[in-house]
């Protein structure tokens, strides 16, 4: 109630004494021309707008079209304008303070801090650095560090050194801009509401986001402002557009907040921001064409503090989430990392990332390397700005700021990207958008090409007539992730009807189990990020049917592919044939190298568990070398394949070796390609 009052007196008073300034002009009979309803309309909308202004905290967004309408009826009082202005600096679209502001101290100059600090933070959210600067270095330190009990202004010493800052790194950005195009998604995804928060899957085929407008199932006004509660909308990209975006509806959407957070790189997980216990995450399964009810991620990532934002590594084993929980935190929200299945704490990642300020939006690249976060430290230009760091040997690179124009003045938050990191999406409040926040693409150009340069030549041509020759630059490639994506549909091998599998993936090199998808259970499409660096084996599975294997082996330096490869599962039966992806021999030996383990291992239990299972293992390799020798190394790696079997447990009867050299191609040997399906080794069934 003090600070009602307070309040109420401010603004009357600096309504009436604006008199003595010539130019700013008050609320009297005088301006009206004695036009009394006028008046009386003015100054009832100003007592109104003063309501919400003067409450404990402050309602900006209420107070402002109030404010407006009086402004309307009086553009030129001094206080009014300047209270417009600290509305717009409390809303969504900050940039509109500063005309309100300089009109203000145009109207009736002013040199208290208090003024010199609104009208610095306006001109540094509309990227006016040097203004910015000069008005926050006559600024000074207001309310002792401590919010008065009127809910005063606090500005403290330390607000204005890093304001300064972060004035000088925007005027440094600015003048390096990043080669971008940053494009609105258009209104297959935009509305005239805000629409916020997107999430892509990793091969861009997918994207969730979150909207406040009023067509999901429980559209109702959020009571605590001017727009509706959030629901979830999803669309699928289409030839060369968005699909026009439709409510997730029940169970996702209920009839409160509702939010994304994070899509796993396979989109078929969706992590969930409920508005309860303080701000907590959950977790929706897709099962075939539907999501189902979001269930509670357990107390090891939900706390009674607020958990915001999330991001899954590539393998779905990790969780990296933003908490502002204090222990064992550095200060505002910091991100943290947590084994899903394990047992342990969260880990905090630590001062290369976290700063004593706000951290958000954390995203984690399918390259399970690169991670891009919003914070208010670092080198930040205003606001939360987007940082990329990228983890090498345990260690996290320093944040790299992502510049000028993707970053602005303002707040740039829940950054993130399809895997091959050509484009990036985001959500932001700029001019030409179709209402409220929207969702924009990146498009990373890369490097600027060298300049065209031009060379004469008079070798051929007289001295008057000198022939040009354009010498191009070369093409600049544009940096990718160093990532593979796998992609395709798994079916029955004779109805080709789609199947959900099992699919798991192994790191060859370490005989381990790395991760586990599933394929879709309506339309049996699976995607897999496999982050380069690793010799792979992809096993789909699924009960009646035989394993299915493919390797992929990811050198380091391997950029980013999209490699469509369909899987199809046979079911066991006499005559059927399997190639084993993952049986590895060196050039021209037959000795079983240590990352066929995992392989055999998967053969020896298929055995086991089908104890009348008869199989023939079978040699092939290409048409280079002379035929008989060929036949020769294909029959000695057949058996090294059974030798190994019999060692570990199988009878002997159960199985046969046959070396087929280079008699029964899968494709043409005159491609480097062709020659290595030729190379392979496989089983037939010959009994069960």
């Amino acid at each position: 109630m003090i600070r009602a009052i307070t309040q109420a007196a401010l603004l009357l008073s600096g309504l009436t004494a604006t008199a003595a300034h010539a130019q700013s002009v008050e609320f009297t009979k005088g301006k009206f021309g004695g036009d009394k309803d006028a008046l009386k309309d003015a100054l009832r909308e100003l007592r109104t707008g003063d309501d919400a202004y003067a409450t404990d905290p402050a309602n900006y967004g209420a107070a402002l079209p109030h404010f407006l309408q009086a402004q309307r009826l009086n553009p030129d009082n001094a206080a009014l304008n300047a209270r417009i202005g600290d509305c717009y600096l409390h809303s969504g679209t900050k940039t509109l303070a500063l005309s309100y502001l300089q009109r203000a101290q145009a109207l009736a100059p002013a040199d208290d801090s208090r003024t010199h600090y609104l009208l610095a933070r306006a001109l540094h959210l509309n990227a006016k650095w040097a203004e910015a600067i000069k008005e926050y270095q006559r600024a000074t330190p207001m309310g002792g560090g401590k919010r008065a009990a009127d809910g005063a202004l606090t500005v403290t010493a330390d607000d204005l050194v890093r304001r300064l800052r972060e004035c000088r790194n925007g005027q440094e950005l600015q003048q390096h801009p990043v080669r971008v195009f940053v494009d609105n998604a258009g209104p297959e995804i935009n509305s005239s509401f805000s629409d916020y928060g997107p999430v892509v899957s990793a091969d861009e085929s997918t994207l969730l986001f979150t909207s406040r407008r009023p067509g999901g199932p429980n559209a109702r006004k959020d009571p605590d402002g001017d727009s509706y509660y959030e629901d979830i909308y999803q669309t699928a990209w289409q030839g060369k557009h968005w699909r026009p975006a439709a409510s997730l509806g029940a169970p996702v959407n209920t009839d409160g907040h509702d939010a994304t957070v994070a899509l796993a790189p396979d989109g078929q997980r969706l992590l969930v921001y409920a508005d309860e216990n303080g701000g907590d995450l959950n977790e929706s399964n897709l099962k075939g064409a539907a999501w189902g009810k979001p269930l509670h991620l357990g107390n090891r990532v939900n706390t009674r503090y607020h958990e915001s934002s999330a991001s899954y590594s590539p393998d779905g084993r990790y969780l990296y989430f933003v908490s502002d929980k204090p222990e064992g935190g550095r200060g505002g929200r910091d991100i943290y990392k947590i084994e899903l299945e394990g047992k342990g704490p969260a880990e905090n990642l630590g001062a290369a990332i976290n700063t004593p300020y706000g951290e958000e939006g954390v995203f984690m690249m399918p390259d399970g390397r690169t991670m891009y976060f919003s914070s208010e430290g670092h080198n930040s230009m205003g606001g939360y700005d987007i940082f990329k760091s990228t983890l090498t040997d345990g260690q996290w690179s320093a944040p790299e700021n992502l510049g000028w124009p993707i970053n602005t003045p303002d707040d740039d938050v829940f950054f993130v990207t399809s895997a091959s990191g050509r484009h990036g999406y985001y959500s932001s409040d700029r001019p030409g958008g179709q209402g409220g926040k929207d969702i924009y693409r990146v498009t990373f150009l890369g490097p600027e090409k060298a300049p065209v340069l031009s060379e004469e030549s008079q070798l051929l041509a007289s001295r008057l007539a000198p022939v040009a020759r354009t010498l191009l630059s070369p093409p600049v490639a544009v940096a990718t992730a160093r990532v593979t994506i796998l992609k395709g549909t798994v079916t029955d091998d004779a109805t080709h009807q789609p199947l959900e599998a099992v699919i798991d993936l192994v790191d060859n090199n370490l005989n381990q189990v790395i991760a586990t998808f599933h394929s879709n259970a309506t339309s049996g499409k699976y995607l897999v990020s496999l982050p380069s660096g690793t010799n792979y084996g992809i096993v789909v599975r699924q009960d009646g049917y035989l394993f299915h294997s493919e390797n992929f082996d990811l050198p380091t330096e391997a950029a980013y592919a999209e490699v469509i490869k369909d899987m199809p599962l046979k079911k066991l039966e006499v005559g059927v044939v399997i190639v084993l992806n993952n049986i590895f021999f060196d050039t021209g030996k037959a000795i079983l190298r240590p990352e066929s383990t995992a392989e055999l291992e998967r053969l020896q239990k298929l055995l086991a568990e089908q104890p009348t299972l008869r199989l023939e293992m079978a040699g092939h390799t290409d048409n280079v070398g002379k035929p008989a020798a060929n036949q020769d190394l294909s029959q000695r790696r057949a058996q090294a394949v059974v030798a190994y079997l019999t060692q570990h447990g199988v009878a002997a009867a159960r199985l046969a070796a046959a070396g087929y050299g280079d008699t029964r191609p899968v494709a043409l040997n005159a491609t480097k390609a062709g020659r290595q399906l030729n190379r392979r080794t496989e089983f037939k069934v010959t009994g069960k």
